[in-house]
C-alpha cells in the first residue's frame, strides 16, 4: 500500500518538548513519573541531515523518510501566546523525537498578525500544511495566518507558502502570499493534493465569504503564482475541505476533494468531487451520507482509492435533536472507487454513561500489516479500533492516573485517540499514530494533545512514546 500523509493540516498555537522512549515499556506510571528504562528526555534536540529530495509532502528534509508534524503550545491552560510547529525526523530506525525542528512564525517569515486583534484569535486561526509546490523535491509550509490592510480594523485569513530546503529550518526562509482571485479577501486553511494526477502538488481552498470552492493548480512559481486556478467548481457552504493524501513515491494518482457540510453538532452532510487525471476536480458532486468522520484509502485492496464516511458520534445538544436515523447512528459506510456497491459498517458501541455532545473523535486508514489493504481505524470512547473487513483489533493507550502537577485523571478521560498512521521506518509496515492531553477538554474535543505514541503496528509495543510539553523554539 502507498503511504498516507499525517496530520496534513494543523493549528498553530504555543508549546510542547518531548520525553522520548523506544520499546515496549513507554509510557508513564500511575503518579506521573516516567516508568524504569524510560529516557529522559534529551538535553537538546539534534538537527536533521539535508537530504537530496522527494516527492513525499511529508518529508520535510527530502531524505526519503516520512516526518511527523506536531502542533507546539505554550502559555496556560487558557492562554495562548506563541505559535510553534514541530517536525520529527524519520529514518531507517523510525520516527526520532530528538531530531527535531521547531518552527515559529518568525521561523516561517510570516507577517505579524494584525495588533487590533486579540491574540487568542488570532493565532487560533491559523494553520499549516506541507507541500512541495514549487517542485525543488522539499516540501513547503503554507501557513493560513490573520492580515489586515494597514490602518484598518477589518482582518482575514489569508495563505503564504515558506519555501523549504534541504537544511531545517530555512534560514531565513524566502515567503510568499499565495496568489488567488482578486474577488478573494479571506480563505479557510488550504488542503493539498494532486487533483488532476499530473506529479505537482496543488491546493484547494474555500473562499469565506461565498463559499467558492478554489483550486490552485501546481507547479507554483517562488512568486506564489500557481500553474493555473480552477473556479469551476460550485459555491456550497461547508465546515471543511478533505482531500485524499498524495501517493509520497511521487507516482502521479489523482485525489478527490470531499466537502463536509455545515452542521450544529449533528452529522452532518458530504460532496464528494471525484479527481480526473488530466483535468483535474469534476464539478459534478456527488453527494455521499450523513457522517462527521471521513477516510481516504484502499480498504478493499484493489488498487483503487475508496472513501470511509460515518458517524463520529457528535450530536446536536438541543432538545428533540439529541438523536440521529438508525441508519446514521453508529454505522460507516466504505464507498469504493471502481464505483462498487457501497459497504455498511456498524461501528463499536459506546459504553454506557460514556457518550458526550461532541462524540470520540475521526478515522484514520491505516495498513499495520503491510498487505495492501488498509483497515479503517475508528476512534472510540475507550480505545483506538481496527476495522479490517470481519476482524477488529483494539489498540489502547492510557495517559498517567496523575499528572505533573498532582492533577488525578480519571479512568475514562485517560485514553489516547488515534491521530493518524504512517510508515516513518520505510518497512512497508504503517505505525499507528495516537495522541492525549491531561487537560479535561482533550476528552470532549481531541484538543491540544501533548503526549504521543508511535506503535508497533496494532501490538501492545510501542516504536516511540514523547511528550511535547517542553520543546524549545529553534530561535526566539
Amino acid at each position: 500500500m502507498t503511504r498516507r500523509a499525517v496530520l496534513p493540516s494543523l493549528v498553530l498555537c504555543p508549546l510542547l518538548v518531548l520525553a522520548a522512549a523506544c520499546g515496549d515499556g513507554g509510557g508513564a506510571s500511575e503518579d506521573g513519573a516516567s516508568k524504569p528504562g524510560v529516557p529522559a528526555p534529551p538535553d537538546a534536540s539534534r538537527a536533521p541531515a539535508p537530504g537530496k529530495g522527494s516527492q513525499d509532502p511529508d518529508d520535510i528534509n527530502g531524505d526519503g523518510h516520512r516526518d511527523l508534524l506536531v502542533p507546539v503550545y505554550s502559555g496556560s491552560e487558557r492562554a495562548v501566546n506563541d505559535q510553534r510547529i514541530a517536525v520529527l525526523y524519520g529514518s531507517a530506525d523510525g520516527l526520532d523525537p530528538a531530531t527535531r525542528t521547531v518552527h515559529g512564525r518568525s521561523d516561517l517569515g510570516l507577517p505579524e498578525p494584525p495588533a487590533h486583534v486579540e491574540e487568542r484569535e488570532r493565532l487560533a486561526a491559523s494553520g499549516v500544511t506541507t507541500a512541495d509546490l514549487d517542485d525543488d523535491g522539499f516540501p513547503d509550509f503554507v501557513t493560513t495566518v490573520g492580515v489586515s490592510e494597514q490602518g484598518e480594523e477589518a482582518w482575514s485569513q489569508m495563505p503564504y507558502v515558506s519555501f523549504g530546503g534541504p537544511r531545517q529550518p530555512v534560514e531565513d526562509p524566502e515567503t510568499a502570499a499565495l496568489r488567488l482571485p482578486a474577488s478573494v479577501t479571506g480563505v479557510d486553511s488550504p488542503v493539498r493534493g494532486d487533483f488532476d494526477a499530473d506529479g505537482h502538488h496543488d491546493l484547494a481552498l474555500q473562499d469565506q465569504t461565498t463559499s467558492q470552492l478554489m483550486v490552485l493548480y501546481g507547479p507554483f512559481s517562488r512568486a506564489g503564482e500557481p500553474a493555473r486556478v480552477d473556479t469551476s467548481l460550485p459555491a456550497e457552504d461547508g465546515s471543511a475541505l478533505v482531500a485524499d493524501a498524495i501517493d509520497p513515491t511521487g507516482e502521479p494518482r489523482a485525489t478527490s476533494l470531499l466537502l463536509r457540510g455545515l452542521n450544529d453538532g449533528e452529522q452532518g452532510t458530504n460532496t464528494l468531487f471525484p479527481a480526473r487525471p488530466g483535468t483535474g476536480l469534476s464539478a459534478e458532486g456527488r453527494e455521499l451520507r450523513l457522517g462527521n468522520a471521513h477516510a481516504f484509502g484502499d480498504f478493499d485492496g484493489d488498487g483503487q482509492r475508496d472513501v470511509a464516511v460515518g458517524d463520529d458520534g457528535g450530536r446536536n445538544n438541543e432538545p428533540g435533536y439529541e438523536t440521529e436515523k438508525p441508519e446514521v447512528d453508529g454505522k460507516a459506510t466504505l464507498y469504493p472507487g471502481d464505483g462498487g456497491e457501497p459497504v455498511l459498517i456498524t461501528l463499536p458501541e459506546p459504553p454506557g454513561g460514556q457518550t458526550t455532545d461532541y462524540g470520540p473523535g475521526d478515522f484514520t486508514a491505516a495498513d499495520p500489516d503491510g498487505d495492501g489493504r488498509d483497515a479503517l481505524v475508528v476512534s472510540t470512547y475507550e480505545d483506538a479500533t481496527l476495522i479490517d473487513g470481519d476482524e477488529r483489533v483494539s489498540v489502547l493507550r492510557e495517559g498517567p492516573a496523575r499528572t505533573a502537577d498532582g492533577k488525578r485523571t480519571g479512568a475514562k478521560d485517560r485514553n489516547a485517540r488515534p491521530a493518524g498512521a504512517a510508515d516513518f521506518d520505510g518497512d512497508g509496515k504503517d505505525e499507528l499514530i495516537l495522541n492525549w492531553a491531561p487537560d479535561p477538554l482533550f476528552a470532549l474535543y481531541g484538543e491540544k494533545p501533548t503526549y504521543w505514541w508511535i506503535t508497533e503496528g496494532t501490538s501492545s509495543r510501542d516504536a516511540v512514546t514523547f511528550t511535547t510539553t517542553e520543546f524549545p523554539p529553534h530561535r526566539p
